[in-house]
Formats: C-alpha cells, sequence, structure tokens
C-alpha cells in the first residue's frame, strides 16, 4: 500500500526527492513519516508529518537539509534531500501511522518498501 520510489545514486552536495505512493487507502488523515537503513545498523528516524502538513520532525542529522511535505489531494508523501552526505547512504523506507499526529518515539503502523540512495564522496 505503500511504495517508495526516487532514490539513486547521487555525488555528494546534491539533492533527490523520494516520493511515497499509497494505494489501497487515503492517507491523507495518517501522520506520515520517513526511515532510514544503512548497511549493518538499525533502521533509524528521519522525517515526519502530521496529517495536515503543518507539523513536522526531523533528526538532527538531517534538520535544516531535508525536508517532508505531503500531497493529501494525490495521497502522496515526499523526501526532499538537499546537500547530501556519503552517510545519507541507505535504504530509505516510508512510513503511515493510524493517527494523524506524531511525536517524536510515536509507532508507525503501515511499512512500504524501500528505495536504495547511495551518495558518492
Amino acid at each position: 500500500q505503500l511504495q517508495a520510489s526516487g532514490g539513486g545514486l547521487v555525488q555528494a552536495g546534491g539533492s533527490l526527492r523520494l516520493s511515497c505512493a499509497a494505494s489501497g487507502h487515503t492517507f491523507s488523515s495518517n501522520a506520515m513519516g520517513w526511515f532510514r537503513q544503512a548497511p549493518g545498523k538499525e533502521r533509524d528516524f528521519v522525517a515526519a508529518v502530521n496529517w495536515s502538513g503543518r507539523d513536522t520532525s526531523y533528526a538532527d542529522s538531517v534538520k535544516g537539509r531535508f525536508t517532508i511535505p505531503r500531497d493529501n489531494a494525490k495521497n502522496m508523501v515526499y523526501l526532499q534531500m538537499n546537500s547530501l552526505k556519503p552517510e545519507d547512504t541507505a535504504v530509505y523506507y516510508c512510513a503511515a501511522r493510524y493517527l494523524g499526529s506524531y511525536t517524536p518515539g510515536s509507532t508507525f503502523d503501515y511499512w512500504g518498501q524501500g528505495t536504495q540512495v547511495t551518495v558518492s564522496s
């Protein structure tokens, strides 16, 4: 029901925009988030947005570089990644909560397949 896309290979300092398409369910009332998992590491929180798009939250490591806009009319959420660094290399996953709000540490209930992002130095 959630499909992430837009990953690829990019040089350090470059930008990518990931997309998360929802199907089979309207996620306009759900908080959405992005997570990432680097090889040999646990999956980490990257960013989240509440149902309206007004409230956002970011991991310290991506603050000021990443944003998480959403388009409820299209049932889409994005991760705009700028000033990419090699340490941003990971598989990125989008996720949704049952609820429309998000607070740090909230659990996510729906998960999509990931998309690989590789940042070369």
